[in-house]
């Protein structure tokens, strides 16, 4: 389990790179084409554009064929992506070229493809891999993309990017299985069935409003660090580097408190706490010059998404049905690109416009009212329980007619037979039905 999700984690994680490294050179792209702003802003941001168009296409494919194979066909599209930008000679070609490499939209594919290999008794394990994954490549890409592009120029950033996603594409080749072959309940695969899903919904809300603010902190702290305490562009990853390696070091409490203990809401809401607290001190710092505040806001902030990042990828893995594990996990993925393409509009516009003090106080007001919508929506799976029974131990016609008799039985969530590992999978209630009750109705003759 753990090369495979350690493999995944490193496609997923220089994938986002490949997308991330570029917005901080976003001035150079004005500079490099002698274009304005906003179409220097596209080439930055235009790869949001096809995620958002494409994440859940690309998961709704997945759930009818080989998820590896769709990653791979993403790779591909994002490596080509990568080429078209290093090469190009304008603008128009470059805005191109960072469309193909949003176009690659595999987030969710990725997630989806970890939840069919590992079970669920360890899926917050692998997810808060891939999440400290993301996290450090987000931040690699916020400190290395300035660099490079300032000293290379930007086609060595996507040079880059290109051969670190062709190594992914190696890795996944030659590291990863194939999706395993699974027989499920049913094939009831209308995409409304996500949409009624309370849970799904106040967790598609809240990766909105996580990567919302993900990006929308960033530029302002960036700006006000430059402004405000005249913290200069080069020396940023003194201040992010420190509060990266505390929100990494927050992950292993959170995913136990989630995973063990059974505390998933609990932890996300705390999550929420720390996003409202860091603007406080943000606000405060900013408003009596502090430079320590500021940093210790920036810092708590980092706390925040690092504990929320690996936690809603489980969650948004266990609640939809196994038949629909890709098309739930791809919407989930595109709601959290719009929320980063809102942010990055918002972050610019709103600081020019309004005070430091007054964004703040609306930070603070959404978290308040997220925690209000969370507090009611989501429910933690705690008394959801997996039983595996090998179908080597059973004769298969046999099994198959029990398991379809079980699936109007009070209790049973659904089941589904992992012919590729050789288990029938039985997700059940255990408040209203017990393993006993469920391992005597099986055995019957």
């Amino acid at each position: 389990m753990s090369k495979d999700v350690f493999a995944l984690t490193l496609v997923s994680s220089f994938r986002f790179f490949g997308l991330f490294v570029a917005l901080p050179a976003i001035g150079l792209y004005a500079d490099a084409f002698s274009t304005g702003a906003f179409l220097a802003g596209l080439a930055a941001g235009g790869y949001a554009i096809t995620q958002i168009i494409f994440q859940t296409p690309f998961g709704i494919w997945s759930d009818k064929t080989d998820k590896k194979r769709v990653i791979a066909i993403g790779l591909a599209i994002f490596i080509l992506g990568s080429l078209v930008c290093a090469f190009s000679d304008d603008i128009i070609t470059l805005i191109i070229g960072r469309f193909l490499q949003g176009a690659g939209a595999i987030g969710g594919v990725i997630s989806a493809q970890i939840a069919d290999l590992v079970r669920e008794e360890k899926r917050s394990k692998a997810m808060a891999m891939m999440g400290a994954g993301i996290f450090v490549s987000f931040i690699l890409a916020m400190i290395l993309g300035p660099l490079i592009a300032g000293h290379m120029g930007l086609q060595a950033i996507f040079l880059l990017t290109a051969l670190l996603n062709t190594i992914a594409l190696v890795v996944l080749l030659m590291r990863v299985p194939s999706t395993p072959k699974i027989a499920y309940t049913y094939h009831n695969t209308e995409f409304s069935n996500i949409l009624k899903n309370t849970n799904l919904q106040t967790l598609n809300l809240s990766v909105l409003l996580q990567k919302f603010l993900m990006i929308f902190t960033f530029v302002i702290v960036g700006m006000e660090l430059k402004r405000r305490f005249e913290i200069a562009e080069s020396s940023l990853w003194e201040i992010y580097a420190p509060g990266a390696i505390l929100g990494l070091f927050s992950l292993a409490p959170a995913s136990i408190l989630a995973q063990k203990k059974g505390y998933f809401k609990q932890v996300l809401l705390g999550g929420i706490v720390a996003f409202a607290l860091s603007y406080v001190l943000i606000a405060y710092a900013s408003y009596a010059g502090s430079l320590w505040l500021f940093v210790l806001g920036v810092m708590i902030f980092f706390v925040g998404f690092s504990i929320h990042e690996p936690i809603m990828q489980t969650l948004a893995s266990r609640y939809p049905k196994a038949h629909q594990k890709g098309a739930a996990l791809g919407f989930f993925t595109t709601l959290g690109f719009v929320g980063s393409a809102v942010g990055a509009l918002c972050g610019g516009v709103l600081y020019e416009s309004l005070s430091l003090s007054h964004l703040s106080l609306g930070v603070v007001a959404v978290c308040v009212l997220w925690i209000g919508v969370m507090s009611v929506g989501l429910h933690n799976p705690n008394n959801e329980k997996n039983l595996y029974l090998p179908i080597d131990s059973y004769p298969q016609a046999r099994l198959q007619a029990h398991l379809q008799n079980l699936s109007n039985t009070a209790g049973i969530i659904e089941w589904y037979i992992n012919t590729t590992q050789g288990v029938a999978i039985v997700k059940y209630d255990d408040n209203l039905i017990d393993k006993e009750t469920i391992l005597a109705h099986i055995a019957k003759e």
